[in-house]
């Protein structure tokens, strides 16, 4: 695994994709950053994070992805991955929060960024980005985010914590071809409030009640509607009101 550490850069995954662009890469490169000015969230969101404090980094992984049909499958072996990198440190309650956050009961301590590119040779690279909330203290104004060391009332080695999100994730990568539905399970039974009734927000502000079911094999979150129904919504298509 080459590991790039860099103090300061604008996004982690662009930069590494960058990198791939202009160099054949080995599967797995890491490169990580103390600071990084330009942090994305899903649909262009801003991620921000405290300098020094937080594990910021993105992994390229080459064809685990083998179907532009199946681009979710690699959200959720990547979940899992991290959640079980965690227990490893014994943070409690890991869920996650469709579609890519990682939460410690009902705070946000870490967020997924996965872009996905097709070459011309129909192969698809993807590029893996995560901010984690490690041991930054303050989120004022972040009523819903927390971080391992507010949770846990410690401090932690990041560098510890990335090498056994990488060790994870390639193992998961490998047990994945034998056996994934195993993954897809575990996914949807560590979903946050699956099968509670919850209250959401539409893309119009409309309010409505439902009860999460699970994740279709497209990415979007099932929902069982007040009269019975089942509807999906896409990402952005809804707000979990919690």
């Amino acid at each position: 695994m080459k590991l790039i550490k860099l103090d300061a850069i604008d996004s982690t995954n662009d930069f590494l994709r960058g990198l791939a662009s202009k160099q054949i890469l080995d599967n797995f490169t890491v490169v990580t950053a103390e600071n990084q000015t330009k942090g994305k969230g899903q649909m262009g969101a801003v991620w921000d994070s405290e300098p020094s404090k937080n594990l910021i980094m993105s992994i390229l992984v080459y064809d685990f992805v083998t179907d532009v049909n199946r681009l979710f499958d690699i959200n959720i072996v990547v979940s899992i991955s991290i959640i079980q990198a965690l227990e490893d440190f014994n943070i409690p309650e890991l869920s996650v929060k469709w579609p890519n956050d990682i939460m410690s009961y009902t705070k946000k301590v870490g967020g997924i960024l996965i872009e996905n590119s097709i070459k011309s040779d129909g192969r698809i690279h993807s590029i893996v980005g995560l901010g984690l909330n490690v041991n930054q203290i303050n989120f004022e104004n972040l009523p819903k985010a927390s971080s391992l060391a507010v949770i846990c009332k410690t401090t932690f080695d990041k560098e510890k914590i990335l090498m056994k999100i990488i060790e994870k994730l390639k193992q998961n990568s490998q047990i994945w071809a034998q056996n994934s539905d195993l993954f897809w399970s575990e996914y949807s039974n560590r979903l946050f409030k699956i099968g509670i009734p919850m209250a959401f927000a539409d893309q119009n502000q409309q309010n409505f009640m439902g009860i999460i079911q699970g994740v279709s094999d497209s990415g979007k979150l099932s929902v069982l509607l007040e009269d019975d129904s089942i509807a999906e919504f896409d990402i952005k298509e809804i707000q979990m009101l919690y």
